[in-house]
């Protein structure tokens, strides 16, 4: 973190010094919320959490070398003491923002594939300087604050990835760090149950090009309507990207080898490149786009941009991990969320993959449920369970309850498998399924919301060997 004395940071927060002999020792390391992370020279912040209190570990935060606690009551233990912790933490993200001045930071959010673009973005950037980026999807109000504190002098730039639940949530983390380059990827039908209908989840997304300055960047999927007609809510230069002609980082060609990576040429004003990726299924186009749009505004060239692109890989786990057994069956672990835009991506690489012809693999599609859809959530299952039909996947495994069982309906109505659909109560009635049918050659996607925990099947199907 960009060294801030114990007494900065109790100005910054509005606290009070305990139990602190020397006002001015400096916090230099990170914040965090798990004190087994702490790093000398670092700041805990202690949360009542609903199984933990976290400052019944003040005195383990200090000894494993934390300069003092962030707490919201005397802990016994040099604290900087608070009314609210949360509060606290996002007036203590502001005045490092402000100390970073030489940093430039991009912000992005988007109903799908947000994690994927802004890691994207990160290993663009350190080809150009040193870069902090939100790990996972810490996207909130804690997990960016927590992102910030990693800041240090010679950070450059700081990609942070911006989630919302609620109108309000991207304006608060906009409010504590203000980007100069905003990024909107799309609006889809993630947390249609919050907010009710896209228009009002683009009303909330929009929230991000609404925090930019006069000289900032907003970079808009110009294939996305809803994304597109935000250019009329910032005062910022706009930048499109797309496959459309109207974008300035578009991409022409588009092609899928064998496995599902992509190839295409990336278009720009400011020359053109060709670019093979690392990643699978035709939806990282557009995020590569995005990337793109991102780092040559920061300086990146064509070319480099383009060498970068195809070396990066995913670096957050459980979005389209793909790993080949030893007996040739491929599972595709994209467990870690689902909604219904990105259960269609999915599917369609579980497609590609599998190939067409003679030499066609089995495709196992192992699904859950997508939640918070609302009252679209029935009708959702359904069109993913007509959708796997008619990409003609081998086999749909439907796991869960209501909502699966529409999803295995849909597949039953559309294409009158018979068997070849089937629905299945939990992920170890799913693993026993899959364990007594996967032969060599097979391709398994596995996929539902996070809530879900459907990566139990990928992990049960990596760890038991060989197909029967």
């Amino acid at each position: 973190m960009i060294a801030l004395t114990l007494a900065e940071v109790a100005a910054a927060t509005g606290g009070r010094l305990a139990d602190v002999t020397d006002p001015q020792a400096q916090v230099t390391a990170p914040v965090v919320v798990d004190s087994r992370k702490v790093e000398p020279g670092g700041l805990f912040a202690a949360f009542l959490g609903e199984r933990v209190d976290g400052h019944d570990y003040a005195e383990r935060a200090i000894a494993a070398g934390a300069v003092a606690v962030l707490a919201e009551r005397p802990v016994g233990v040099p604290a900087v003491l608070v009314e609210n912790a949360q509060t606290a933490l996002g007036l203590l993200t502001r005045a490092v923002a402000e100390r970073a001045k030489a940093v430039r930071t991009v912000a992005l959010t988007g109903s799908a594939g947000k994690t994927s673009t802004k890691d994207l973005i990160a290993q663009l950037l350190e080809r150009i300087g040193p870069t902090v980026y939100t790990e996972g999807s810490l996207n909130n109000e804690l997990g960016l604050p927590l992102t910030v504190s990693r800041v240090e002098e010679s950070t450059r730039h700081l990609v942070l990835e911006m989630g919302a639940r609620h109108k309000g949530d991207i304006a608060y983390l906009t409010g504590l760090v203000r980007p100069s380059i905003g990024l909107v990827l799309n609006v889809g039908s993630a947390h249609l149950g919050e907010f009710g209908s896209k228009e009002g989840i683009a009303e909330a997304k929009g929230e991000l090009v609404e925090s930019l300055a006069e000289d900032g960047v907003a970079v808009l999927n110009a294939d996305d309507p809803l994304v597109r007609a935000m250019a009329a809510r910032t005062r910022a230069r706009v930048v499109f990207f797309g496959e459309g002609r109207e974008a300035q980082v578009r991409a022409q060609d588009v092609r899928l080898d064998s496995t599902g990576r992509p190839s295409f040429t990336l278009i720009t004003p400011a020359g053109s490149a060709p670019v093979q990726l690392r990643l699978y299924g035709e939806h990282h186009v557009s995020n590569a786009l995005a990337a793109a749009a991102v780092a040559m505004e920061l300086g990146l060239s064509v070319d480099d941009t383009a060498a970068a692109l195809g070396e990066a890989g995913a670096l957050s786990r459980w979005r389209m991990e793909v790993t080949e057994r030893a007996d040739g069956v491929t599972i595709v672990n994209d467990a870690y969320n689902a909604n219904p835009e990105s259960m269609r991506a999915a599917l369609r690489a579980l497609a590609t993959m599998g190939g067409r012809g003679p030499e066609r693999r089995r495709t196992w599609a192992v699904l859950g449920e997508m939640r918070e859809l609302g009252e679209e959530s029935l009708d959702e299952h359904d069109a993913i369970g007509r959708l796997a039909v008619r990409l003609d996947v081998t086999k749909l495994v439907a796991v869960g309850g209501r909502e699966a069982a529409c999803m295995e309906l849909g597949a039953r109505n559309e294409g009158s498998w018979g068997e070849e659909s089937v629905l299945v109560s939990d992920a170890e009635a799913a693993v026993e399924l899959l364990r007594g049918q996967l032969r060599p050659g097979d391709v398994v996607l596995v996929k539902a919301s996070r809530s879900v925990g459907l990566e139990k099947v990928a992990e049960a199907l990596l760890a038991g060997g060989d197909a029967r």
